[in-house]
């Protein structure tokens, strides 16, 4: 479907979009709690979502592989693709649900209206603790530099995010994925990044003891993501009232 101006924005606002997708990997449920936190916070009545949705346009597609999700499937789509490998040439057939979200980021990307300016893909880790981001490696120092900025600030927002953990990386094997394709099409005002989230625990800060991931505390990395962008785009001083903690969603 052709991208329409939101109607949720203040008259006269930029469309700035933040696109988030989530589940390329039916395996990876965590990222389905953590885009759920996302979502039931940027609809809620905080204060801080009623600021970012005055200012903001989220684009989210929280499932990109329901077929295998359905199925039960670990990695693959019902075709046995690796969906997180096709973006460069998705198929309409084969990859269908890649297919129609690169189509609606190009056409985003293609319309002067409109600054798309985040592409955040979640997914889940097996191995690693705490929450972390891959990027992409610039020749520009400047732009690279501009990409870590965002996640520092996610750092300073949730207690299970580690920047220590965060890497900026180019693997050859990676080529495929939503993040380094889209990270190469955009241009240097767009930041595209893969939001890890530990399968099973994480550390805070000065301890060494595991902390076992739940449901909510997904979700409450999510709604610190969606926080996050309250101080990346300096609106803090928009927020109407003293800040009420965090709404729990269910």
């Amino acid at each position: 479907l052709p991208f329409s101006a939101a109607a949720n924005l203040r008259p006269g606002a930029e469309q700035k979009v933040v696109f988030i997708t989530a589940r390329v990997h039916p395996g990876e449920t965590p990222s389905s709690f953590v885009c759920q936190g996302i979502i039931d916070f940027l609809v809620s009545h905080h204060p801080i979502a009623k600021v970012l949705r005055d200012h903001l346009v989220f684009k989210i597609a929280p499932m990109l592989n329901p077929d295998g999700v359905y199925l039960g499937n670990y990695r693959c789509s019902l075709m046995g693709f690796d969906l997180n490998r096709h973006w460069a040439n998705p198929s309409p057939w084969a990859h269908p649900t890649l297919h129609g979200v690169k189509e609606l980021i190009i056409d985003m990307y293609n319309n002067p209206k409109i600054n798309l300016e985040f592409y955040i893909d979640i997914h889940a880790h097996s191995t690693m603790m705490n929450g972390f981001m891959y990027g992409n490696i610039f020749e520009d120092e400047e732009r690279f530099q501009r990409q870590a900025v965002f996640p520092k600030l996610l750092c300073q927002n949730a207690e299970d995010f580690s920047y220590s953990s965060t890497s900026f990386n180019r693997d050859a094997v990676k080529a495929g994925t939503g993040r380094r394709f889209l990270g190469g099409l955009l241009n240097d005002t767009s930041y595209c990044y893969t939001l890890e989230v530990s399968f099973y625990s994480y550390v805070l800060g000065g301890t060494a003891a595991a902390v076992p991931y739940t449901e909510e505390a997904y979700m409450k990395l999510g709604r610190n993501v969606a926080r996050t962008f309250l101080d990346y785009y300096r609106l803090n001083s928009l927020v109407e009232g003293p800040l009420a903690p965090t709404p729990k969603t269910r």
